[in-house]
């Protein structure tokens, strides 16, 4: 089932798309397939589109301050900022780091007595070392102490990760609970809240990791095409595309 919910989705984002379109058009000899790849993939690779499909997945701007954030139970931070490499015992930060530090930062200001980390780990990946237990040790390195520190069963996509985040609490004996202050980027924010609201938590969202800005304008930039906003319209549209996919599987009654 993971390897449909990663694989799947490349066959409708807008390059995926695009590709079809040529190897049919040039199949088929038809030329209006020829052109509709290459305006699909022309306008998705514009920042101003790219501008437009992201803030409409991150919702509001700006990151809201620590001490504003309710108390919880346990403050829970997704996988997805660590990548493994050879030499870097701890992993490398990826583009996501934010969620981290933003777990770290509600933690020290007292928001929840406990921090959880995810095992995500991908099953093309099985040497890898679970994120979530790298994340933990540079908790550790950081002062949060072990004690306070929880870690999920391994998990490879966000629907694993609210299952596991709940049988850990349920399982928890040192009262950790139902409400949670979930820590994301902001553009994953709206998925991750369904699942996890899905899974019967009362959830506090801290977005993160915001890929634009509320002070951004348009200028010629905005309308010439360019790789880095194909692959943030793609991200944009993953996310639209995943949760769709979990809302129409909610109504079906589907686990």
């Amino acid at each position: 089932m993971l390897f449909i919910h990663k694989i799947l989705p490349l066959l409708i984002l807008p390059s995926g798309f695009s590709l079809l379109c040529l190897l049919a058009g040039l199949l088929l000899r038809k030329r209006l397939l020829l052109w509709v790849a290459l305006l699909v993939l022309l306008l998705f690779s514009l920042p101003v589109v790219n501008d437009l499909l992201m803030r409409s997945v991150e919702g509001s701007h700006g990151r809201v301050p620590v001490g504003s954030v309710g108390k919880a139970d346990a403050i829970v931070v997704l996988s997805g900022m660590i990548v493994s490499v050879e030499g870097a015992p701890l992993g490398e930060w990826g583009d996501a780091v934010d969620r981290f530090e933003g777990g770290i930062d509600l933690f020290r200001a007292g928001r929840a007595p406990f921090l959880v980390f995810t095992r995500g780990q991908v099953p093309w990946k099985p040497d890898a070392l679970p994120e979530g237990e790298l994340l933990a040790r540079r908790a550790l390195l950081l002062g949060v102490p072990q004690s306070a520190i929880r870690l999920t069963g391994k998990v490879g996509n966000t629907a694993d990760e609210a299952v596991a985040v709940k049988l850990l609490l349920d399982g928890a004996k040192k009262g950790a609970g139902k409400k949670i202050i979930l820590v994301t980027s902001a553009f994953h924010m709206r998925r991750a809240l369904f699942l996890f609201t899905q899974a019967g938590f009362v959830v506090e969202p801290f977005r993160v990791d915001y890929q634009e800005s509320d002070k951004s304008r348009l200028t010629l930039l905005s309308f010439l095409p360019n790789a880095d906003a194909l692959a943030k319209s793609e991200r944009a549209l993953r996310e639209v595309i995943g949760l769709l996919f979990y809302w129409v599987r909610s109504l079906s009654g589907v686990d």
